[in-house]
C-alpha cells in the first residue's frame, strides 16, 4: 500500500514502552524549593553501543539536591532486536549519579564504537566506549573541564581534519547558594527565568587526537559572554563545504556562527536575520535542528521558543539571509501557546519530504493560574510537510506531557523513523512508527576513512523519480538529545534510486547508481558500499 495524502495525515505512533521494558522516571530533584534547574532536564539518545546494528537507547537523570539514599542513575538499554530492551546500566561505566541535562553520541576516536559526553550540572564527563556496552570516564584523561552548566552538545569536524571535535552549549551561572527568589503572584516562589542570572559561554573543544582535546573556545570566537545556549545544530548554511553552527539562545540573542575556515568562527546572526523574532526581541530559544524541508538546496532552521513565541521557522534565502516563515503559516498558528524543547525534521511518513516535530511542555506547574490559555502539560506538535514549504499540523504522536529531550531512530529496524521522547520529572516514551514504511526509503550509514569514522559534514544527495534529496551527517540538534547518526530517504513510491553522491568533508566525492530502495546500506570512504 502507498501512503496517500489523506492517509499519511492520519499519524500511527503506538506507544509500546512498556513491552519494549523501558521502565525509566526522571527525577529532577523537586522539593519545593524551585531551583531552576529542576525545569531543564534532562536529555535522550538513540544510539548502538555494541556494534550489533541495532539501536540501543540512553536516557539522562538527574538527582536529589540532598541525598535520600537511593541513587538517581541514568538509564541504559540494550536493545534485544525481538522489540524489547534490557536494563544494561549497572556496571557499563555510566551508572553515575549526576545532575545530568544533556547527551552527545560520536565515535571521537574513530575506532568504530559510539563514544558518549554528557553534560551534568556539577562538570560533564566522556565516556570513551570501550565495547561489549561498557564504557569507561576519559574526561580527565582527555582535558574536557566543563561545569558551566552545560546542556545541549554536538560532535562535529570544524577544522576538516578527520578527528570530531565538541561543542557544548552552557546555559547560565547558577548555585543552589546563590538562587534567587522569583515569583508569578507575588505572594508564592515559582522558577525564575534565565534573564535573573548571568550568562555562561560555550566551550568548543578541538580534538588533538591521541585522547586528548584543546579548549579552544576563545580564540575561535565562540565563547560570547551573553550567551544563554540551550541547543545548537551543525549546519553549513553557505554551502561552503564547511560547517557552521546555530546556538539558541534562551533570553538573549541566537547566535550564527560561521566556519572562517581557519580555526575560527564569526557570528552572522544578526545580519542574517537569525538573532531575534520578528519584532526585534530575543525568544526564549530552546532546541533547534537545520533541514532542507523544501528541497531548495540549501538548509533552513526550526527552533523550539518559550509559550506566546511560536516555533521559529526560518527560510536560508542565500546569500546569508533567513526569513522567519512561521508568522504566516501553520506551524506558527498552532504552536504559539506551546513551549517547545526538543525540536527536529525527520521524514516520518517516507513522501522525501522532511516534516517538522516539537516535543512540548512548560516550566512552571501553576502557569495556568496567572496564563489560563498556557498548561504545564502539552501536546507534542507534528507538522506534515506538503511539500514546496507548506506544513499542515497531523494528529500528535503522544498525549499530553511534559517533554524535554526527542529523539528519532528506527529502532525496529523497518525502514520509518521512531521516536524517543523525555519527560522533565517524569518517565520516557518509546513512540514505534506504523505508517511510516507503507512508502519505500533508503538508509544510509557512512563510514569514513580519510574523514572521521562517523561522516560528520558529510553530504549525501540521491536522486530518483520523485526528485532529488539531500543530507548532511551532523550530531547534536534537537534538545539535550542525540538522534541515530544514519541518513533516512523516504521515497515514496520510488523502487530505485538513480544515482546516489557522497561528499566527504574536504576528501572528494562518490557516485553510485541504480540503488534498490527498501534496503540500508553502509558506505565505506574507500572502500564503497560494504555488502
Amino acid at each position: 500500500m502507498v501512503c496517500a495524502a489523506v492517509a499519511c495525515a492520519q499519524v500511527s505512533f503506538t506507544d509500546v514502552t512498556a513491552q519494549a521494558g523501558i521502565r525509566f522516571t526522571h527525577n529532577a530533584g523537586k522539593a519545593g524549593k524551585k531551583y531552576l534547574p529542576e525545569t531543564m532536564g534532562a536529555g535522550c539518545a538513540f544510539l548502538n553501543v555494541d556494534g550489533d546494528g541495532w539501536l540501543d537507547i540512553l536516557l539522562i537523570n538527574s538527582r536529589d539536591w540532598t541525598p535520600r539514599g537511593k541513587k538517581s542513575l541514568p538509564a541504559l538499554y540494550r536493545n534485544n532486536g525481538k522489540g524489547a530492551f534490557t536494563d544494561i546500566t549497572a556496571g557499563s561505566g555510566l551508572d553515575v549519579e549526576g545532575y545530568g541535562m544533556g547527551v552527545a553520541v560520536g565515535d571521537y576516536d574513530n575506532d568504530g564504537r559510539d563514544d558518549v559526553y554528557i553534560t551534568y550540572l556539577e562538570g560533564d564527563r566522556l565516556y570513551r566506549n570501550e565495547g561489549g556496552g561498557k564504557f569507561r570516564d576519559v574526561t580527565k584523561a582527555a582535558g574536557i573541564a566543563n561545569a558551566g552548566f552545560g546542556t545541549s552538545a554536538a560532535w562535529l569536524d570544524y577544522d576538516r581534519d578527520g578527528k570530531v571535535d565538541l561543542f557544548v552549549a552552557n546555559y547560565v551561572q547558577w548555585t543552589a547558594k546563590g538562587d534567587l527568589w522569583c515569583s508569578l503572584d507575588g505572594a508564592s516562589k515559582s522558577y525564575c527565568t534565565p534573564e535573573s542570572y548571568k550568562g555562561v559561554p560555550s566551550k568548543l573543544y578541538r580534538n588533538l587526537g591521541g585522547g586528548r582535546f584543546e579548549d579552544v573556545s576563545q580564540k575561535s570566537g565562540i565563547a560570547v559572554a551573553n550567551s544563554k545556549a540551550l541547543g545548537v545544530a551543525v549546519l553549513d548554511y553557505d554551502g561552503d563545504g564547511w560547517p557552521d553552527l546555530f546556538v539558541a539562545n534562551d533570553t538573549q540573542p541566537n547566535q550564527l556562527f560561521h566556519n572562517q575556515r581557519n580555526g575560527t568562527f564569526k557570528d552572522e546572526g544578526l545580519t542574517a536575520g537569525v538573532a531575534f523574532g520578528e519584532d526585534g526581541v530575543a525568544r526564549g530559544a530552546m532546541g533547534v535542528d537545520a533541514a532542507d524541508y523544501d528541497r531548495s538546496g540549501r538548509p533552513h532552521l526550526a527552533v523550539g521558543n518559550f509559550s506566546n513565541q511560536m516555533l521559529g521557522l526560518y527560510h536560508n534565502e542565500g546569500g546569508g539571509l533567513f526569513v522567519d516563515d512561521a508568522p504566516r503559516s501553520t506551524v506558527g498558528r498552532s504552536s504559539l501557546l506551546t513551549l517547545a524543547f526538543g525540536v527536529f525534521f525527520f521524514d516520518y511518513d517516507l513522501d522525501g519530504n522532511v516534516d517538522l516535530f516539537a516535543a512540548n511542555g512548560h516550566i512552571e506547574e501553576e502557569i495556568q493560574r496567572v496564563q489560563p490559555k498556557v498548561a504545564f502539560r502539552q501536546q507534542p506538535h507534528l507538522f506534515r510537510n506538503l511539500g514546496k514549504g507548506r506544513f499542515e499540523e497531523v494528529t500528535p504522536p503522544a498525549g499530553t506531557i511534559v517533554a524535554r529531550g526527542a529523539a528519532y531512530g528506527d529502532y525496529d529496524r523497518d525502514g520509518d523513523l521512531d521516536l524517543l521522547l523525555s519527560t522533565n520529572n517524569g518517565p520516557a516514551y518509546l513512540l514505534r512508527n506504523d505508517v511510516g514504511n507503507r512508502n519505500r526509503w533508503l538508509r544510509v550509514k557512512l563510514e569514513g576513512t580519510a574523514s572521521n569514522r562517523n561522516g560528520l559534514g558529510a553530504v549525501v544527495r540521491v536522486e530518483s523519480a520523485g526528485g532529488k534529496q539531500w543530507q548532511m551527517m551532523r550530531s547534536g540538534s534537537s534538545y539535550c538529545s542525540s538522534s541515530e547518526l544514519v541518513l533516512t530517504f523516504g521515497l515514496g513510491r520510488d523502487t530505485e534510486v538513480a544515482a546516489l553522491e557522497v561528499e566527504w568533508p574536504g576528501k572528494g566525492k562518490q557516485r553510485f547508481t541504480k540503488i534498490s530502495s527498501n534496503q540500508f546500506i553502509t558506505i565505506n570512504e574507500t572502500k564503497g558500499i560494504l555488502r
